[in-house]
């Protein structure tokens, strides 16, 4: 059965999509069978993989809205291993319509169990919020990851998701656990960055990923051509980074 990760930050612009995509595409080129469900509804992990919205038809709105089955919204993507459930904007009013509905944060949960069979991981890119799609993928998942910014705000955001999600062990998934809490945009010449770093790994001793993602031009290019960055330049910085991160990922693995 799929191990499922939700991976989320409700503060924007702190890799979160970038690392659902190229954590996705690494774990898929080492052999393991993964499906990213995209529940962001910018969509921007449906982009990442080269898929064009406006041919979409089932997507992440169907099901939570309960109007299609996992398998029928699952697209076999170009990249090795991997397989998409892709988002349109149509997800920012889903919702508003399940808000009413008995037992609504666990819609998602439900709907994915009927793949849970086909897969090795389960990836979930979660909207950059603290909203009732985020409750429904915390209440699916196994554990969560955090890609944070090293910046002071992030330190913040970072308490209010974690006290988020300790509410959500409590009420909805006693399993739920953090994988693992990656540090993004690094630089290591900052002096804050060092002070974001050691504050970070006193919250969180052992959760805190060896490896860092550094600000790289060719990581912020390949979306726009449709690849994740293994593919898109497999020697630059930003791959070889996500290639690491795999690696550390997968050895946690039980």
């Amino acid at each position: 059965m799929a191990k499922t990760v939700s991976i989320l930050n409700q503060k924007g612009g702190v890799g979160k999509t970038t690392t659902a995509v190229n954590l996705a595409a690494a774990v898929g080129a080492k052999g393991k069978k993964l499906l990213l469900a995209d529940i962001d509804p910018q969509g921007n992990s449906t982009s990442g993989f080269g898929i064009n919205k406006r041919e979409i038809g089932c997507s992440s709105y169907e099901l939570l809205t309960g109007e299609a089955k996992a398998s029928e919204a699952i697209i076999h993507t170009a990249f090795e291993g991997v397989d998409l459930i892709p988002a349109k904007m149509n997800l920012a009013g889903a919702e508003l319509e399940i808000i009413d509905r008995k037992n609504r944060e666990s819609i998602l949960k439900h709907s994915l169990a009927e793949v849970w069979e086909n897969y090795d991981y389960i990836f979930l890119d979660c909207p950059p919020s603290l909203g009732l799609i985020t409750l429904n993928a915390l209440t699916a998942s196994d554990t969560f990851l955090v890609p944070i910014q090293c910046e002071y705000y992030a330190l913040e955001g970072l308490s209010q998701l974690m006290s988020t999600a300790r509410k959500i062990k409590q009420m909805y998934n006693p399993y739920l656990e953090l994988e693992g809490v990656l540090l993004t945009m690094y630089d290591g010449r900052l002096n804050l960055t060092q002070q974001v770093v050691s504050e970070i790994k006193r919250f969180f001793p052992k959760k805190v990923y060896a490896t860092t993602i550094p600000r790289n031009v060719r990581l912020s290019e390949a979306p726009s051509f449709g690849q994740p960055v293994i593919y898109f330049d497999k020697n630059s910085k930003g791959s070889l980074a996500y290639m690491a991160l795999c690696d550390e990922f997968l050895s946690q693995q039980k």
